[in-house]
């Protein structure tokens, strides 16, 4: 359905009711439809690859087939006398740009800087990783481009390969820098180690656990490409690509350039898919740039598949070992972990928050927890690069602290409910100063728990369980509480601009790939301003229009671009009275403002805003000083962050045969907030839940020795399909956030938190009976049975 055409065209709703009406179908909380859905459902999106430009020629990268090696030479010989190509470049050819940046500078734990090799678009002396570009072939077909890169000739003596992080940090393990010693990028420290050590000695019980936080191929919908233009008259770069913000990938590309943001211009379309991998810039962006201003051509650049496996920058991947101290009544204590984070062979843009800082503020979760101590090495190892993907630390923290919980309780023979009852942040304890340095502004943590419970039928499941025995399967279920910090305060654009059709365009930093922002941020101005839903349009991806962003990532979005528009609102509806008052003939202090009209205060004399714009448009006169537009170019400075929570309880049903397991019911209550468009929220929380799903029962990126990523196609790498996919029931029960205008508090992220701990929870609770305490995701079938096969031979003396 295509709700544009459902909406009343009116333009005065408020004079018959029907600005009632069309708040009530298109205010804030209702469950709009998405704007962009038809468009994309009849399969006529405009995606990257879609775009095709006059003269456009077409770029092929040439990869590294080995994880690590020293590069003797390039022979590019016999492919620059194929047909069609029109040029080969190696690392020679690129020498006047700059590198590739890791943006979040981190200090070592005695205050010196971390370690951020030099990484340029093309490897030049050594080839740190399988996919490493190496050379790139420009030709006028891309058959022609691919044939070129198979016959360049590679000379590469292999050396050692290292793949985890725990082996990279041994005396004798390969060195990926010379500069790098151990090669460890960054020792991070957190917490006051003595208060911990004193807690920790004064405890009745620690529970310690070592988990491992599976390595993950992104595999997004849409691999990655891009188009590269050069303008000489002008000195001018375009790049059409994917992102998660055209303002900061112009930032990031106009430094690696050398040139001016202005010179520079990033255009993005529709996105299928990203979950952190697509918002940095990539070597191949700089290959396709330098190619297009030499050549004076657009070129154009499409990954397959097999190159996004490769080259496609992973997530996770944390070795940890955590432990939890309790007093003798089961009170936490303090919380100690120490972590190994996998950076792969280069430091990627956001890579170290995932491993560090994130873990650090998620950890405590919704529990009273005195003292956190975090100690975390980023390493270097000859695998891919390694970035934020969906949560970035905030489900790993959640599930961290959830199996500690879960162990715990079975260690001190204290039920697993009980125990979480014992250390909940009570409602009258908010505003809590948590250990992690946050403060929790909002939340009444104990009644989502308890209502999520009542939804799940937990005092149902024991007959659940029987009934599952007498088929022959094992029977779990799991509890998970969740708490996510989201992303720190970044300025936001709050564009607003009427056009000459009549309609109203948001402009905004923050970009949908995939969210669906078009509808819940035209919910938010139609609120502000009463104007008509189906007039407002969404420019987002065109960084020529921004004075501001901070993209979309760490659940932001409708915090940031949501605050952004109320401000903006509020400048329009300055302006508007000004300019009310001259055509309604009275002060500017006697013209109020409510649903969508300009009225003078205690009289029927009024102008709907709708009517105002079109005057101006219309060449309305008016006197000097006067606002002579209703348009606003705003800058948000930024809410701090949210704090999203809720409890997720899952059942499922293993096989013990075949280590099979299956999620077979699925229950969640969720506070979020104040929700823009439950209908979206909702949509969020079930793909979230679904790759929470798909981490903990069966993706798993593996290596060799020599650094070949074995799980290199959809053949080796399992993801979750529509039959991994459990009715997921969703209830919403929200406390509205206090730091920002909307009250809202992001919800893109938590489905993936929430999975982890609950479905992890619910296997090891079916395997108890084995005597089964802790499985490391994922809990594939050949590792459930093994496990269970482990736990029925006898145990030595």
């Amino acid at each position: 359905m295509n709700i544009r055409e459902k909406a009343p065209q009116s333009t005065n709703l408020d004079q018959d009711g029907s600005q009632d009406w069309h708040l009530a179908k298109f205010g804030v909380g209702q469950p709009v439809l998405r704007n962009e859905d038809p468009t994309l459902v009849q399969g006529h999106g405009r995606y990257t690859d879609d775009i095709n430009l006059a003269e456009q020629v077409y770029a092929v990268i040439v990869r590294s087939p080995y994880g690590h090696g020293i590069v003797n030479g390039i022979d590019t010989e016999a492919a620059k006398a194929l047909p069609g190509v029109l040029g080969v470049y190696t690392a020679a050819d690129l020498a006047g740009y700059g590198t590739l940046k890791c943006l979040t500078p981190f200090k070592n734990r005695d205050g010196s800087a971390m370690k951020v090799p030099a990484r340029y678009a093309l490897a030049d002396k050594k080839v740190r990783f399988v996919g490493d570009p190496v050379a790139f072939v420009v030709a006028e077909t891309a058959a022609q481009a691919r044939d070129a890169a198979e016959a360049v000739v590679l000379d590469i003596d292999p050396l050692p390969a290292v793949t985890l992080a725990s082996a990279a940090t041994q005396p004798d393990a390969p060195q990926l820098f010379d500069d790098v010693p151990g090669n460890v990028a960054l020792d991070y420290h957190y917490g006051d180690s003595d208060k911990v050590a004193e807690a920790f000695a004064q405890a009745a019980h620690v529970t310690r656990l070592s988990l491992r936080n599976t390595r993950l191929v992104v595999a997004p919908m849409e691999p990655r490409a891009a188009i590269g233009e050069y303008d000489s008259a002008a000195n001018h770069w375009t790049l059409h690509s994917q992102s998660q913000g055209v303002f900061g990938m112009r930032g990031q590309l106009a430094n690696i350039l050398g040139a001016e943001p202005d010179k520079v211009r990033v255009l993005t379309g529709n996105v299928g898919g990203s979950f952190g991998m697509k918002a940095q810039a990539y070597p191949e962006y700089i290959c396709i740039l330098h190619a297009a201003r030499q050549l004076g051509r657009p070129v154009k650049w499409t990954d397959d598949r097999s190159g996004s496996f490769v080259s496609d920058a992973h997530g996770r991947d944390h070795e940890i070992d955590l432990e939890l101290a309790l007093d003798k009544d089961g009170h936490f204590l303090a919380i100690r972990a120490s972590s190994l984070g996998n950076m792969g062979g280069f430091m990627a843009a956001v890579a170290p928050i995932p491993a560090t800082t994130n873990i650090v503020k998620n950890i405590a979760s919704v529990y009273r927890t005195p003292l956190i101590e975090m100690s975390a090495k980023c390493v270097f190892t000859n695998t891919t690069q390694v970035t934020a993907y969906r949560g970035a630390g905030r489900p790993e923290g959640n599930y961290y602290m959830e199996r500690l919980i879960d162990t715990a309780a079975a260690e001190m023979g204290i039920d697993r409910l009980e125990l979480r009852r014992r250390n909940h942040i009570a409602p009258s304890q908010i505003p809590y100063a948590a250990s992690s340095g946050m403060t929790y502004d909002s939340g009444d943590f104990p009644a989502l728990f308890e209502e999520t419970q009542k939804i799940a039928d937990m005092a149902g499941f024991e007959a659940r369980k029987r009934d599952s025995a007498a088929r022959g399967k094992l029977r779990g279920i799991g509890i998970g509480s969740f708490l996510e910090v989201t992303a720190p305060p970044s300025k936001e654009m709050g564009g607003i601009r009427f056009e000459a059709n009549g309609d109203v365009t948001i402009i905004t930093g923050t970009l949908d790939y995939g969210q669906g922002h078009a509808t819940p941020f035209a919910q938010v101005l139609s609120r502000s301003l009463g104007i008509p839903f189906e007039r407002i349009r969404l420019v987002q991806g065109d960084s020529d229009q921004l004075i501001a962003g901070g993209g979309t990532g760490g659940s932001r979005s409708i915090t940031a671009s949501g605050a952004a528009i109320v401000e903006a609102s509020a400048i329009v509806i300055d302006k508007g009275k000004a300019i009310a008052s001259h055509v309604l003939e009275a002060s500017p202090g006697d013209i109020e403002f409510a649903d969508g009209r300009f009225t003078i205060a205690g009289t029927d004399r009024s102008i709907g805003i709708m009517e105002l714009a079109e005057k101006l448009r219309s060449g309305l006169k008016l006197p000097e000083g006067t606002p002579q537009t209703l348009d606003v170019s705003h800058t948000f400075n930024g809410a701090p962050s949210a704090f999203p929570n809720g409890c997720h309880i899952c059942e499922v049903e293993i096989d013990p045969e075949t280590g099979a397991t299956e999620v077979v019911k699925y229950s969640s209550v969720n506070d979020f907030g104040t929700i823009i468009n439950p209908l979206l929220v909702e949509g969020q929380v079930h793909g979230g839940v679904i790759q929470g799903i798909g981490q903990a029962l069966m993706e798993n990126a593996v290596y060799d020795e020599d650094g070949q990523l074995l799980t290199g196609s959809f053949q080796d790498y399992a993801m979750p399909r529509a039959k991994s996919s459990p009715a997921i029931g969703f209830v919403s029960h929200p406390v509205p956030a206090t730091t920002n205008p909307l009250g809202t508090k992001g919800c893109g992220e938590a489905g993936c938190a929430g999975a982890l701990v609950c479905v992890m929870n619910a296997v090891v609770d079916a395997l108890s009976v084995y005597g089964i305490r802790h499985l490391d995701m994922p809990a594939s079938p050949s590792r459930v049975w093994a496990a269970i096969q482990a736990a029925k031979q006898p145990k030595a003396a």
